[in-house]
């Protein structure tokens, strides 16, 4: 009996880690899990977590009638938005919580895009790409005052161009502030290069 549960008990181990090695190779690049956060006595604290099956429900529902949002849908995997009140019973976890997210994504190769710390708000926004081809993940961290902080991450085949469209149909509005900057930087890189300067008039022919 003790060697069929001694057998029984393996197996059932070397079950779980299989799954769980299965699940961890099947999670794309751009995931970023963010944890549990501690409900602040006094604010709200929203967890929107969107998986792949709800997004398709998503396009389907949403259907011909509105393109932009069914293409930023598109090729999506996850869309994950964590927006907690900060008081003084989580403030400490939720400043820790931030810097160690932003601490692993530079240390995972992500590419910090945007970064604003000033006196009323602290912004960080990173990408993680694969080459020149494709947008695997993007990452934005928000802390507004000593009010709030946002945590987002978008995981799968991300249109960046399409982004302004996710933010404001799942109002988001920190996602369309993000779209906008990116794609001003993106336009400031291809700049036109300057005309040529005439020559000076002593230096043309008679």
């Amino acid at each position: 009996m003790n060697t069929i549960l001694r057998a029984t008990c393996a197996l059932a181990v070397a079950s779980t880690l299989l799954t769980a090695s299965l699940r961890a190779a099947d999670a794309p690049a751009g995931l970023v899990n963010f944890g549990k956060f501690t409900k602040p006595t006094n604010g709200e604290l929203v967890e929107i977590n969107l998986t792949s099956d709800m997004i398709s429900m998503a396009m389907q529902l949403a259907g011909k009638g509105q393109p932009d949002f069914t293409e930023a849908l598109s090729g999506l995997h996850s869309v994950s938005v964590n927006v907690v009140g900060i008081d003084d019973q989580n403030r400490d976890e939720v400043m820790g919580r931030m810097k160690s997210v932003r601490a692993q994504l530079d240390a995972g190769g992500w590419q910090p895009v945007v970064k604003v710390q000033e006196k009323k708000e602290d912004v960080g926004i990173y990408l993680k790409t694969r080459g020149s081809e494709a947008i695997e993940g993007v990452v934005i961290t928000v802390i507004e005052g000593r009010k709030q902080a946002v945590f987002i991450n978008i995981a799968g085949n991300i249109r960046m161009d399409k982004l302004a469209a996710l933010g404001d149909k799942l109002n988001i509005k920190e996602l369309k502030k993000v779209a906008g900057e990116i794609m001003k930087q993106a336009a400031g890189s291809k700049e036109p290069a300057p005309e040529p300067v005439p020559a000076p008039a002593s230096a043309t022919k008679e």
